[in-house]
């Protein structure tokens, strides 16, 4: 499988040197590019500098269409399919190929590289609203996600479409729902995640609430009208 390692980028100047140098060594058989979305630090200075793969937005779209930018590349481009890969040094490379092995082992549409196959979730709010998006996700699909908030996912290119197609349609658990709904087969796969870098998560308690929310109340009805 031809694969695209998509590596959203915002404000990562202390981390995405290193996320990208640690790809290339661990993983060197999977492309990548990374989407430098209107970084106001030295983001963009430094992937040039190092000669890396470069989508570089004019300003800050957000999550979604930066990925959404990289989704398009993936299409255009003909890759059989494209994985989500946070610049914060997170997500390890050496996961990539257990999850495409996965996707090509079972044919599934997405591979979920989920911290809870194996380990069980903690009860922390956070994990409280892991273990709610779950729940929902299950009674509106019929399908178990056991880290439906986990941003390392595996998609092949049968899902492409919704992502170049929908302005609103980002890398994010109401989107898997939405895709398990019109018979994309979702599986996951154990990993195991660091924390970040360097910097800090824009996800403060409040924002975490109100991302919980947001995310249950689409999973339950804007997804069943888009």
């Amino acid at each position: 499988m031809r694969v695209l390692v998509i590596i959203p980028a915002y404000n990562e100047e202390e981390s995405v040197v290193g996320t990208v140098d640690e790809l290339r060594r661990v993983a060197p058989e999977y492309d990548y590019i990374v989407i430098n979305d209107g970084s106001r630090d030295a983001t963009r200075e430094l992937c040039k500098k190092h000669d890396f793969n470069l989508l570089d937005l004019p300003a800050n779209v957000g999550l979604t269409y930066g990925f959404q930018a990289g989704m398009k590349y993936a299409q255009r481009m003909g890759y059989d399919a494209a994985i989500q890969f946070d610049a914060d040094g997170q997500h390890r490379p050496e996961y990539i190929k257990t999850l495409v092995d996965e996707m090509e082992r079972t044919g599934a549409d997405i591979v979920i590289g989920s911290r809870f196959v194996t380990e069980k979730k903690s009860h922390s709010a956070r994990m409280i609203g892991s273990r709610l998006i779950s729940a929902i996700t299950r009674l509106t699909t019929g399908a178990t996600i056991k880290d439906p908030t986990s941003g390392m996912r595996l998609y092949r290119s049968s899902v492409f479409a919704p992502f170049c197609r929908f302005n609103d349609f980002g890398p994010e658990p109401d989107s898997i729902a939405y895709l398990i709904h019109k018979g994309a087969k979702v599986i996951e796969c154990q990993v195991e995640m660091r924390n970040r870098m360097a910097g800090e998560s824009y996800l403060n308690i409040t924002r975490s609430i109100e991302y919980m929310l947001r995310t249950c109340a689409s999973i339950l009805f804007v997804q069943w009208f888009r």
